[in-house]
């Protein structure tokens, strides 16, 4: 695509957006690279807004763009490769990004398209705490519409990348795409272990032109400084105004894309929810109505397991606190400061939300995973290798100070998954799976009693002068603030931790506490309830003939029309679920016993307290229930073991026969039709079948035998409270139909039919024998019933 060097800026888009519609991706591509690299930064600055929401869609998720969200390489391999070699972190897309970066030029991003917290916040004049947005708010001009933030390019390209994740609409269920083989989850990726690296440090920005070089513009400096706002200061305009010589350490030029590219990522994916309205209510209401997909969730755990291992790639001497007061290089400050100052805050509001609101469902398991991988930051530590041994395994107990200063993401998140634990079907093994994996998470070795001393350590009565407890919160806001931290004592530390989350009048629930511990107990409790319900279907599952299916299917059903048993995904996957289930609940009974110190006799006391006993009549005992004004109410416990299938309420049908509803085996036009034909007969016919069925003869109890039903007067009405007699009123003799309305009894006439042609028997002649087979089957069957009548008298 060759394009004259005098030609307007306005015309390069033109020409541009022609060639978007016209001309095929990979060509497209081809034509944007040498644009970038052959047109100055005067010319591209027009062109850029347009270029970033072609390809990422715009912000109100009306345009796609190139739809990095749903790209696969196996499905579209060049298209795949032509997208991520152009977006590379050292690519054209971010050499044009660094061209334009070198002549500091801005762009507006509308206020209106951030986070709400945000939003709402810079809307009412606040600023928000990240410096994110400092000296960036731009108000409109008499009569404008809308705030705007003056980005530079770097920040806008990453506003927009960020921001596409969840300003699309949802993939649809319908595509069957794997987040982690897209082009964005792999991008995503890339540009963490590009700009935060685990060894080595940040690439130099990429020259842009021959002989050129793009010089990274230090953050603008706000016009108040931060301390007056009780926020983060940048890090590099802390090294500078620090240390004698920049030079020092190249990284001090390229720390600013660190850091803006975590605050983006953290801005964007985690700041919808607001702490000061959780402190409030203790969840994020409806007022929040943000709710994440499982897509979102899966690019957030991405994020913690590359932040997790590029604060572990910090070396030995300067991983401890004592070396914070020591000079070191901004990455490696950086890599102390990342998660507890832009993420910890943010992700537990996150996580709260999502264990608060999050669906009764499987799909719960991707926030499951990425809040264990949280919790487990030793597992993205590098092994040790001792001299002359093998690699020695990452240890639970050298990250005691991140247990004791993430206390409420181990103890009080916990909490939340009992809550959840107790509400959902624990026989679905993929629910089982979900209690097993945290059991297991919880049960490492001394993870249970580092908790227990973090507990101890908030716990301690406060032994320190009152003013100290006034420069608390002056400490945990402040990143990197002019003075050095002053916390020292691990208890500070911890309840520092917990007030700035929770506020200082915060009810603190220790994990290990009796009240806890009567949810675990419950929860164990419910573990072998399902054990066994789950028992009992393979015990179903082994008792069944291999024939029964295709019985079941000539039968219709009808052995057990009134069966209310629920379904679950047991039924559908079969045997090997059953057992995958059953192991992981013994699994993650026996985890629990570990953590919770719980003894064999407890386990076997609740094992012998189960609501699995049988009534005097054989017959399971009524759900968990109390008695109320109107009748039985079911207790938590009760809708419980009606979701797992422990107990259930015997119901059967007490209407009208003919009035009920159409079975599944039925065939519904020739049922109504079959009643409309009844029905006019016994309109025509009544008087004449009541006579006859008044008779004391044989002729009366036949006639009696196929127009009345015998069942009803010994049916009765099932009532939570008690059983009685039914007082429908007295119906008259009348005719049913019905019957034939049904797959089976058609079916039996045709392989009747059938058999009766083997031995050449004609339709009518086939007819007349099975008539008269059944009224030698109806008078004996007329006679058994007179002579049970008599017995009973």
């Amino acid at each position: 695509m060759a394009f004259p060097h005098l030609q307007q800026p306005s015309f390069l888009l033109a020409s541009l957006k022609a060639d978007s519609i016209n001309k095929p991706f990979a060509q497209r591509c081809q034509d944007l690279v040498k644009v970038i690299e052959d047109f100055p930064a005067k010319e591209l600055h027009a062109v850029f807004p347009w270029l970033v929401e072609s390809i990422f869609g715009s912000l109100d998720g009306v345009l796609v763009g190139w739809n990095l969200r749903c790209l696969q390489g196996r499905v579209n391999p060049v298209e795949y490769s032509t997208a991520m070699e152009f977006l590379d972190p050292s690519g054209p897309m971010m050499k044009l990004v660094y061209k334009l970066q070198a002549e500091d030029y801005n762009f507006d991003f509308p206020v209106s398209c951030l986070p709400g917290p945000v939003k709402a916040s810079i809307q009412e004049n606040v600023l928000p705490d990240s410096p994110l947005y400092h000296n960036k708010v731009q108000f409109p001009p008499t009569g404008g519409l809308g705030l705007n933030l003056a980005l530079n390019p770097f920040e806008y390209y990453m506003f927009y990348f960020a921001l596409s994740l969840i300003s699309q609409k949802p993939m649809s269920m319908t595509l069957h795409v794997r987040t982690s083989d897209c082009a964005y989850f792999t991008l995503v990726d890339r540009y963490l272990s590009w700009f935060l690296p685990t060894e080595g440090s940040v690439p130099p920005p990429l020259c842009s032109s021959p002989g050129g070089s793009s010089p990274s513009p230090a953050p603008r400096t706000p016009a108040m400084p931060f301390a007056s706002y009780g926020l983060h200061t940048s890090l590099l305009k802390r090294h500078i105004s620090h240390q004698t010589s920049v030079n020092a350490d190249p990284a001090s030029h390229e720390i600013w894309r660190s850091e803006t590219l975590l605050q983006v990522f953290v801005e964007m994916w985690l700041h919808h929810y607001s702490l000061e309205m959780y402190q409030k209510m203790q969840s994020p209401h409806a007022k929040e109505s943000f709710t994440p997909t499982e897509e979102h969730v899966l690019v957030v755990r991405l994020l913690l397991k590359h932040l997790h291992a590029f604060a572990n790639s910090l070396k030995p001497d300067q991983a401890s606190p004592s070396a914070h007061s020591h000079a070191t290089s901004p990455l490696e400050e950086f890599k102390r400061a990342a998660v507890p100052r832009f993420v910890q805050q943010k992700l537990y509001v996150f996580l709260q939300h999502c264990f608060g609101h999050w669906p009764l469902d499987a799909t719960f398991r991707a926030v499951l995973e990425m809040w264990l991988s949280y919790l487990q930051p030793w597992r993205y530590a590098p092994e040790k290798q001792a001299q002359g041994s093998d690699p020695q395994p990452r240890c639970v107990s050298e990250k005691a100070p991140f247990i004791q200063e993430n206390l409420l993401m181990y103890t009080k998140l916990f909490v939340s998954f009992l809550n959840r634990a107790l509400r959902t079907d624990l026989v679905s093994p993929k629910n089982a799976l979900m209690v097993f994996r945290v059991a297991k998470v919880f049960a490492q070795p001394n993870l249970a009693e580092m908790i227990q001393k973090g507990e101890q350590l908030f716990l301690e009565p406060e032994l320190i002068i009152p003013h100290r407890q006034h420069r608390l919160f002056t400490v945990t806001t402040s990143f990197l603030s002019p003075w050095p931290p002053v916390v020292t004592d691990a208890s500070f530390k911890v309840k520092s931790h917990v007030y700035s989350l929770e506020g200082q009048d915060c009810k603190y629930t220790p994990m290990f506490g009796p009240e806890i511990r009567t949810l675990v107990l419950r929860l164990a409790q419910l573990i072998t309830q399902a054990k066994q319900t789950a028992k009992s279907i393979s015990d179903q599952y082994v008792e069944s003939p291999t024939g029964r299916s295709f019985l079941s299917w000539l039968t219709f059903g009808l052995t057990d029309t009134n069966s209310c048993y629920p379904a679950n995904d047991l039924d559908e996957i079969g045997q090997d679920s059953i057992r995958k289930t059953d192991e992981y609940l013994e699994k993650a009974l026996e985890y629990l016993r570990q953590i919770f110190r719980l003894s064999e006799a407890q386990l076997a006391q609740l094992t012998l307290a189960l609501g699995s006993a049988r009534d005097e009549n054989g017959k399971q005992q009524l759900p968990d229930c109390i008695v109320g004004e109107e009748g039985l109410i079911l207790t938590p416990l009760g809708r419980y073991q009606i979701i797992n299938g422990l107990r259930r309420f015997e119901i059967e049908y007490q209407g009208d026969l003919e009035l009920q509803p159409i079975r599944s085996y039925e065939i519904t036009s020739l049922v109504r039709a079959l009643f409309r034909l009844s029905s006019a007969i016994n309109r025509r016919f009544a008087g004449q079948m009541a006579a006859l069925c008044s008779r004391n003869d044989f002729l009366g109890s036949f006639c009696r035998y196929h127009l009345t039903e015998p069942a009803l007067s010994n049916r009765h009405l099932l009532s939570p409270v008690g059983r009685r007699q039914v007082t429908n009123p007295a119906r008259g003799p009348r005719l049913s139909l019905r019957f034939l309305g049904s797959y089976r009894t058609l079916l039996l006439l045709l392989m009747a039919f059938f058999v009766a042609s083997l031995f050449c028997i004609g339709p009518l002649s086939c007819s007349l024998l099975l008539v008269l087979g059944y009224v030698l089957y109806a008078i004996a069957m007329t006679l058994l019933t007179e002579r049970g009548k008599l017995h009973q008298l």
